[in-house]
């Protein structure tokens, strides 16, 4: 009985980290708003330093309650009950 409850335990721990794995590989609001502002930039062939002046001012904008609330909305999809709770109230904060 013993054995089996180790190899319960460890099965618990090892899906635990998995979960935490998976949650980093996630990109953050500020990855996201960099990607979009990349993809702007590229959009309008901006290069040398009138790319980096529009990078600098697209990343700089702050983003909306509103506008975390969509994206956080559009992450959210899938998730029910105290998983969305849970998920939306992190999202929010960041």
């Amino acid at each position: 009985m013993k054995p089996l409850m180790t190899v319960l335990a460890l099965t618990l721990a090892a899906a635990s980290m998995s979960l935490q794995a998976a949650d980093e590989k996630k990109p953050s609001a500020q990855q996201n708003k960099m990607s979009e502002c990349n993809k702007e930039a590229g959009e309008k062939k901006l290069a040398g330093e009138e790319r980096k002046a529009f990078m600098k001012s697209c990343l700089s904008t702050k983003v909306t309650q509103q506008d975390k609330m969509k994206a956080c909305n559009k992450e959210a999809a899938g998730k029910k009950g105290d998983e969305r709770k849970k998920f939306m109230s992190e999202c929010l904060k960041a």
